[in-house]
């Protein structure tokens, strides 16, 4: 498994390669926007860690830029405390932030678990499926609201793929983080909220498809009278 770190910390930067390498990672590190860009472009890597702070370019630039082209899982490096960039960088397509500082064990987790999660990705042979006017094809990870073609990101389909797949049940967010993160939901871990969230707004257009059920998790509504129901 070939991870690109992208962080101007060099002793930081060589602390986590040497740590990943004796989990078993190859790694690369780079310590300037531009050059980070550049060879996270250039496909060898299978997922990327990425500071927000670089010289050059930041980490949001190279982020926006990376999804123009590749679905490459990313996992953020966020200042502890700065919920901002955390959200941005989920609504820009991140898959995952870890706030400084951290263990490097946390970090391997999470790459373990997003790796995971993109190998065990459903199938083209698992089928379209439509539901209450959203049609989502894993074959070319499209999906369609009304005919209407709704950009997600590689996240974003995931987890609409697994809610819509269970549609009229309620998936808790335990369920949903063990599920996409490997760990369990905690009371400050929002990110699953924020991906529902961004869903949300890019899907719903005056009715609700995804409903919060207050204190468990979430549920696709099979119909629109779902919406409504208690």
């Amino acid at each position: 498994m070939h991870v690109l770190l992208i962080d101007d910390d060099a002793e930081l930067c060589s602390l986590l390669g040497e740590f990943l390498k004796r989990e078993g990672f190859t790694v690369d590190c780079e310590h300037e926007g531009n050059a980070g860009l550049a060879k996270a472009l250039a496909g060898a890597a299978e997922l990327i860690v990425l500071d927000v702070m670089l010289p050059g370019m930041d980490g949001f630039e190279i982020l926006r830029r990376i999804r123009q082209q590749s679905r490459i899982p990313v996992i953020m490096l966020t200042a502890r405390g700065e919920d901002v960039d955390r959200i941005v960088g989920l609504e820009m397509g991140a898959d995952d932030y870890l706030p400084k500082p951290f263990n490097p064990r946390e970090l391997a987790a999470r790459i373990r678990a997003i790796l995971r999660r993109y190998e065990k990705r459903p199938a083209a042979a698992s089928g379209r499926v439509e539901v209450n006017g959203v049609t989502l094809d894993p074959g070319t990870r499209e999906v369609l609201v009304d005919g209407r073609h709704v950009e997600l990101t590689t996240f974003e389909f995931d987890i609409l793929d697994m809610l819509m797949r269970s549609a009229g049940r309620v998936l808790s967010r335990d369920a949903l983080m063990e599920n996409f993160y490997n760990r369990k939901a905690t009371p400050y871990d929002r990110s699953i909220d924020m991906h529902v969230s961004h869903l949300r707004k890019k899907l719903e257009r005056g009715s609700t498809l995804i409903k919060t059920i207050r204190g468990v998790g979430y549920q696709f509504c099979r119909t629109p009278e779902d919406a409504a129901a208690e």
